[in-house]
């Protein structure tokens, strides 16, 4: 019979140091180094995958210039803990506004990403004023490693899906003390999210998200399948639909996490095979994350790009966070039947466009709708500033 102590002890918040040994940064230059690199593509664009060229910058700055002791000073600046869910060491991120009457949120990162994205939010939703908001724009920061990324646990049976980790991050924000809280997603974060708000928990208020599951079935599955366009669109979902279409055919390195992640073995193997596979999301991600190692200031740097890559490489998670899509069992851009409040954030080169009028079906309780001027897929990596304005204004109506 389990002990009342063990059951106590398995659910205590533990405080969590980041500290990697230095042998291992060196045994990881080393394998960069030794990289054994395929000859260049044979056209001069981005259709056969990431440029021969963009992966040696990428190599070289990593061996030779890259620090990763910078994001762990970062890391370490806030407090980081663990605790046992479900059987599963879940690490995360909470960092308290001085503020008071916070509201609390929970932050969900996505893949290729970890809790890495979400660090340039902390201090703008924790310390607004310092940020253009106000005191009454406070939150509470909670951000969670999903289970097989970064430091929290990796799952050793299956069933851990979206709906599960939903579910877990409610006992996580009931844990902290939270009797009323929001969420917020991106990609992954915003399948998480809304299935946050399909489960819809009483403590749970709202949901925000810049990945919202919209799209109509019909149009979604026709994309897939490279049917014609139904007829009757509008002359914006007609180009909306031209949109998912054309990344159904860029989208196999979901496909191939989707049914056969145990293979990518080499993930755990090879720096960077590991982070040539990270980057290779989107092709509009790719240009953005190619021409930062060009020299473009603009939007995400080398560091952000390679921050994400080694802390894949350091907890030797390329293949457990490739498992989350093979759990999943549900469609990504369509209608989840979520009935709470929710603020919607589209950005415009996400995957697809997050139109109104399919937004405003897919969420009955819609609250707030932004367009953005730029930004794309990883909004809270890249533009922070956006993102951190349209979580404050998106849940300003439920402080009142």
């Amino acid at each position: 019979m389990e002990r009342l102590a063990d059951v106590v002890e398995a659910t205590a918040i533990r405080p969590f140091q980041v500290s990697i040994p230095e042998a291992e940064l060196t045994d990881l230059r080393r394998r960069i180094n030794a990289t054994r690199f395929p000859e260049k593509e044979t056209v001069a664009d981005f259709s056969q995958g990431v440029p021969l060229d963009t992966v040696q910058k990428l190599a070289r700055y990593w061996a030779t210039e890259y620090d990763w002791r910078k994001v762990e000073m970062r890391l370490k600046s806030v407090p980081n803990h663990i605790t046992e869910i479900d059987g599963l060491d879940i690490h995360f991120i909470h960092v308290r506004s001085k503020h008071q009457n916070a509201l609390p949120i929970i932050i969900t990162h996505g893949w290729p990403g970890s809790i890495i994205e979400q660090l340039k939010l902390i201090e703008p939703l924790t310390n607004p004023t310092a940020h253009g908001g106000t005191a009454a724009d406070a939150f509470d920061v909670v951000i969670p490693s999903m289970p097989g990324f970064g430091f929290s646990g990796k799952p050793t049976s299956t069933g851990w899906g979206p709906e599960r980790i939903a579910r877990a991050w409610n006992e996580l924000m009931k844990r902290l003390g939270y009797k009323k809280y929001v969420a917020q997603g991106g990609d992954w974060g915003g399948v998480v999210t809304d299935m946050m708000g399909v489960q819809a928990p009483p403590e749970l208020l709202a949901i925000h998200t810049n990945f919202p599951g919209v799209v109509p079935p019909a149009i979604n599955r026709g994309a897939l399948a490279g049917a014609p366009a139904p007829a009757g669109l509008s002359d914006e979902e007609q180009r909306a639909y031209e949109t998912i279409a054309f990344f159904y055919t860029n989208v196999y390195y979901a496909f191939l996490m989707g049914t056969r992640p145990q293979t990518l073995t080499g993930l755990a193997d090879s720096p960077v095979g590991l982070a040539t596979f990270l980057i290779d999301h989107d092709r509009r991600s790719l240009e953005l994350i190619a021409r930062s190692f060009n020299g473009v200031p603009e939007g995400l740097t080398r560091d952000d790009v390679l921050d994400n890559a080694t802390l894949f490489w350091l907890t030797n998670t390329g293949v457990s966070a490739a498992r989350l899509y093979w759990e999943n069992k549900l469609a990504f851009f369509e209608p989840k039947g979520v009935k709470i409040p929710v603020a919607v954030s589209v950005f415009p080169d996400e995957l697809y466009p997050g139109l109104r009028r399919w937004t405003e079906q897919a969420y009955p309780r819609l609250i707030h709708y932004n367009t953005l001027p730029k930004g794309g897929h990883f909004a809270a990596w890249e533009q922070p500033k956006f993102l951190s304005e349209e979580i404050r204004a998106g849940f300003r109506s439920l402080r009142k």
